[in-house]
């Protein structure tokens, strides 16, 4: 799989997740062909770093069977709370299998026997199509994206807090998606991951650990605030609506009753070092939105 001539379909390479494994594959000498739904997320995937693109649907049989005919291996990772996503994971699998690929990565969601979160429940049959398979699969159960954090920028930039709808003492089982995509590109690459299930997470961290890590790197106090579902959904600006918000605030009322469990040993075995910190993101997050040359003339 690392030389020049190995090819690897990223599903959902122009989305800020999927986006972190195409530079991964690249500097290991992958081509990578982007699967996208229009031509101008084809740019958008070729000036990340895609090799190729070709436009297809997870909804179209036939666009799958063309994207994945004569590939090495595929990165999987659905689009959330969408109603047929199960069914959109499965078939690719099916394509998979039928074009012989060797390698499948399927980016699936810590805890997804947890059922009573669809969002969760929804992977468990693409997973069982991968164990039914002939595919060399791997799957990865990644915590929540520390990169969430930084979907909350303006806020944190603009009015010096951070919220989210649920107490801040919740302890939240997160990781850095970098890692998660680095992961993905060794499993692509190399054989020691195959067939390995494996929980991605870097730590269990509360809202207080976020505000002092944002605190101590912007060097200007940062609130913890709780607001309601309504009001943090507005703010955030997520791509979702009805049905789909109303699984997104089950998520939450879940990490308001139970938080969210997780363990870093596998994300640190299969990295071979110490994973992402969060006061890693943060500092690197920070060093992104607001650099040095900006906080100086901010004091």
């Amino acid at each position: 799989m690392g030389s020049t001539q190995s090819t690897v379909l990223a599903v959902g390479a122009t989305g800020k997740f999927a986006g972190l494994v195409i530079p991964e594959l690249r500097r290991r000498k992958v081509a990578v062909r982007a699967l996208v739904r229009d031509e101008p997320r084809a740019a958008v995937a070729r000036a990340s770093g895609a090799t190729e693109t070709v436009i297809g649907d997870l909804r179209n049989i036939d666009s799958l069977a063309e994207a994945t005919q004569g590939v090495d291996g595929v990165f999987h990772i659905g689009p959330a709370f969408a109603h047929d996503e199960a069914a959109m994971g499965v078939a690719l699998v099916e394509a998979a299998e039928r074009a012989g690929v060797r390698k499948f990565v399927f980016s699936s969601v810590i805890q997804p026997t947890l059922t009573r979160l669809a969002n969760h429940a929804s992977k468990i049959p693409v997973e069982d199509a991968l164990y039914s398979s002939r595919l060399e699969y791997t799957i990865l159960h990644p915590a929540n994206f520390m990169q969430n954090i930084g979907l909350a920028w303006p806020s944190i930039r603009d009015h010096s807090c951070f919220g989210e709808p649920f107490p801040k003492d919740a302890r939240i089982a997160r990781v850095d998606y970098r890692d998660v995509a680095e992961i993905a590109a060794i499993a692509l690459t190399e054989d020691r991951l195959s067939f390995a299930t494996l929980e991605l997470c870097a730590g269990m961290f509360s809202r207080l650990d976020i505000v002092a890590a944002l605190s101590e790197a912007l060097e200007t106090p940062i609130a913890a605030r709780q607001p309601d579902f309504s009001e943090w959904a507005a703010n955030a600006r997520l791509p979702y609506s009805g049905q789909q918000l109303l699984l997104l605030s089950r998520v939450l009322d879940h990490y308001r009753a139970y938080g969210l469990g997780g363990n870093s040993l596998a994300l640190r075995a299969a990295l071979g070092r110490e994973p992402r910190s969060l006061r890693d993101y943060i500092r690197d997050l920070v060093a992104e939105k607001n650099p040095p040359a900006v906080r100086r003339q901010e004091h």
